[in-house]
């Protein structure tokens, strides 16, 4: 059971208040379905949250659908399942479904469906008098296609429709609230090589190098009462990877990965220079907020700097039988502050793969990341 409290505003997921002078203090970006940016599979999130350019497999449809031209197998389904909040709650999770299929050499389709379910919520108001209870829950369904430009590129686009029941048929003083729904798309792009450091006789040694580009969830913004002075923004996303694996030997193989991740949407600002009630970054069009998101922050570039997050992966495979894997996500202690490791393992035997992943528990009280102390999974099945 979780409390949530009611203001007079509109509701926004994980808002805040924006203090009077934001530069060069705490200044966390927020957006409305931010499940959209949970890492959903066990592989990724084992290496700390690095995806864009690592190989391919069906959970690519998150990361990085151009990937999928490049997976060694024709067909796959990936099903994963990761636990919330599991030191405060039982009934909050994120479900992962998605698979790929493809269609020639040079062409892959593929879908996925997220789904949130934040278990049940007794609401409150500001004056602490109950609310009723709500079952709030969350869902994404992708669709996605992919084509091979050269042996080494490809190009990816995805369509995606968002629907998000928080609070619907409560109301608040005048405001009624209702579900939101909006509809967003991807563009990614892939690229990968091999480098021959030998021949089989020399033991098989090679490179491969991999490096990937995605801008994730470009679209309308999201509302959740009829009559609220503005929209919300979704977690437009850009994300840039690379991944080097090195091939020992027949039988052993290291993977290095890293993500840089920035989100392409107003910083928070304190500016109301129309005087309308609504800060100016509030009533930013989807795409001015895009293409503004890179020179916005109040603290100048200094501030745009703190908003990029980075992932760090490292992946060991023996044999393509069994896997170990560890990571590092750090994110800057004015834009959330988010550190921690992760580790995770996993096992292919015959088509199919089951994937594990911990994060190792860090921080105290609002610090604490949700993940802490709980182990996520993911099935896979390969087609051959």
């Amino acid at each position: 059971m979780v409390l949530v409290g009611f203001g007079q505003q509109a509701f926004a997921q994980g808002g805040s208040v924006v203090s009077p002078n934001t530069v060069g203090r705490e200044n966390v970006i927020n957006t409305a379905v931010p499940f959209l940016r949970i890492s959903p599979d066990a592989r990724s999130g084992a290496m700390g949250d690095v995806g864009v350019a690592l190989s391919p497999d069906a959970s690519a449809t998150y990361w990085n659908f151009s990937k999928l031209n490049f997976a060694q197998e024709d067909a796959g389904i990936s099903i994963s399942y990761t636990p919330w909040l599991t030191e405060l709650v039982s009934d909050v999770f994120l479900a992962y479904l998605s698979g790929y299929q493809k269609l020639d050499n040079r062409q892959v389709v593929g879908g996925s469906i997220r789904y949130f379910d934040l278990g049940d919520m007794r609401f409150r108001n500001s004056q602490g008098e109950g609310q009723g209870f709500f079952h709030p829950r969350e869902f994404a369904v992708d669709a996605g296609y992919a084509r091979m430009l050269s042996p080494h590129w490809s190009l990816g686009i995805a369509l995606r429709y968002i629907y998000s029941n928080l609070a619907s048929g409560v109301s608040v003083g005048n405001v009624s609230f209702k579900p939101g729904q909006a509809v967003a798309g991807d563009i990614t792009v892939f690229y990968t090589n091999k480098v021959d450091y030998g021949s089989i006789a020399d033991q098989g040694k090679q490179g491969t190098w991999r490096f990937g580009v995605a801008v994730t969830n470009i679209g309308s913004k999201i509302s959740y009462a009829s009559n609220a002075q503005y929209k919300n923004f979704i977690p437009t996303n850009l994300g840039v990877g690379g991944a080097y694996t090195y091939q020992f030997d027949r039988y052993n193989k290291l993977t290095l990965s890293v993500d840089i991740n920035k989100l392409l949407v107003p910083t928070p600002d304190s500016s109301d220079l129309d005087d309308d009630g609504v800060l100016d970054y509030r009533e930013k069009s989807v795409i001015s907020g895009i293409f503004g998101s890179f020179s916005d922050a109040p603290g100048g570039f200094k501030e745009e700097f703190h908003e990029l997050k980075y992932s760090v992966g490292l992946e060991y495979w023996y044999n393509n039988l069994f896997a170990l894997r560890a990571g590092y996500f750090n994110e800057n202690k004015h834009k959330g502050n988010r550190k921690f490791f992760t580790l995770g393992l996993g096992l292919k035997y015959l088509g199919f793969g089951l994937n594990f992943s911990y994060l190792v528990p860090s921080g105290k009280g609002p610090q604490r990341n949700p993940l802490s102390n709980t182990l996520r999974f993911s099935l896979l099945y390969n087609f051959r």
